[in-house]
Parts: structure tokens; sequence; C-alpha cells
């Protein structure tokens, strides 16, 4: 079943956004039905035509990466899936359950660690507690976001995104402004929480290296308006994931 969550009729960009049921449909032999469906036919931003037609499809556990020039409209493209930007022409099909990591942690200032899971995902606190352990914070449960360094403020925006039990998780740059050292681990981190729960990713990154090590397919947007110039299998991915967890191809 299918419901529409927004519709804009007799304007002049047209946007229709689609929910679907938890039940994907996936029989034996089949395979498992996309968690994101996007067809977007333009998007325009003041007097600039930022996105083209654009095609793209996100399965179960899928890593997709989204890369190309600074400007492109990478980010615009993220925050159409998100339902951030509403004004495009097109159809998005997407999950009611989604979180996103934005470039900046964006975090409650005036909460706790611990608050900023549970206010802004309705969780326990006790399953908070879990949260904060699985991204290293557990002793930083009571500590404010002004006491937490960058790389902190990060993880806990990593827990918060899983927190929320997403069927896609969408990441806008999620490591944007990290020593490299720091870089490499977050992305251990996230990889190692995605394996645990096969969770759906749309990410945004500039990192060629970034998009190699994580992503089960890279998609490249080129051109003005951005369209898709390439959509290739990353078979070689750095972090591998497994039944077990995360294992690391390197030697």
């Amino acid at each position: 079943m299918v419901s529409l969550c927004n519709l804009a009729v007799d304007a002049p960009m047209t946007v229709l956004r689609l929910a679907e049921d938890s039940d994907d449909g996936a029989g034996a032999g089949r395979p498992a039905q996309p968690v994101l469906r996007l067809d977007l036919r333009s998007l325009r931003l003041g007097k600039r035509d930022v996105l083209g037609p654009i095609s793209l499809e996100v399965r179960p556990a899928e890593t997709v990466v989204l890369t190309g020039p600074s400007g492109i409209g990478k980010t615009s493209l993220l925050r159409v899936v998100a339902g951030l930007q509403t004004q495009f022409d097109g159809v998005c099909q997407a999950p009611d359950r989604l979180s996103m990591v934005f470039q900046e942690p964006t975090l409650l200032p005036w909460r706790s660690a611990l608050n900023n899971l549970t206010l802004t995902t309705g969780i326990s606190a006790s399953t908070a507690v879990l949260a904060l352990n699985d991204v290293g914070l557990a002793d930083h449960a009571d500590a404010y976001p002004g006491a937490l360094s960058l790389g902190q403020q990060r993880r806990l925006a990593l827990a918060r995104a899983f927190a929320g039990a997403p069927d896609l998780l969408l990441m806008d740059e999620p490591f944007v402004s990290l020593d490299p050292d720091l870089v490499e681990e977050m992305m251990a981190l996230f990889a190692r929480l995605r394996a645990a729960r096969q969770v759906a990713t749309l990410m945004v990154t500039h990192s060629a290296d970034e998009a190699k090590m994580l992503a089960s397919r890279i998609v490249e947007l080129g051109g003005s308006p951005a369209r898709i110039m390439s959509d290739r299998q990353n078979n070689g991915a750095y972090f591998q994931l497994s039944a077990s967890g995360v294992t690391s191809s390197k030697s």
C-alpha cells in the first residue's frame, strides 16, 4: 500500500512524495524491493536549474555514495529525498522512517548527550545508554555538546541517526573537517553500525577515498543541470560487511 505525503498541484513545480509500508514484498528468489525510488525531472532553485532528470534506487543494506564537483547539487538531491526540499518536479518514494546526518552535528546544545538521543528519537534512557556505548560515549551521557570534542559530537550525531532505527539513512559529508586519522576511525565506526543494522544508506561526499572505502555503489553527478554521469558497483570497498560485523580488506 502506498500513501501520498505531499502533492502540489497547479504550481510551477510539481512534487509527488510517496511512502511505502514496511513490507518490501520480496519473495523467495526475488530481489528485495528498493527502499528508495527517486524519479526526478528537475529541481530549480531561484533562477538556476540545479538538477536535471535523475532516476535513482537504493535497496536494503545497500550503501550508495553520491560524488561530483562541489556545488553540483549533491546536497540538494539529498534534501529532496529527506523531504526538506519539496519544490521539485518528480516523484520520490521513500520510507517513513529515515534519519539524516548533516554536515554539522546539529545537536541540542542545552541537552545532555543522553537527552540528545531520547528527545529526538523517543527511545528510552536505557536504550540510549546502549547507543552511546556503541559509539564509545557511555562515559559522557551527562555531558553537554559544548563539552565534547568535534569527533565526539560527530559520534553522538551518528548514534542519534542509528538510534531511530531508520529504514533509510541519509548522510551529508558526515566526516568533513576531521583529521585524516579520525576520518578513518569514523568510517570504521559507521561501517560497524551499518553492518549490525543492515540499513540502506545514501551518502554524499567530496572524497573519492571515502566513496571507495564505504560504498557498495558509487553514483557520480555531473553537467548543468546535474545528471547521473555514472552508476557503478564498488566491489573493492575497504570495509566489507559480514555476518559477524566489519572486516577490512587492508593487508
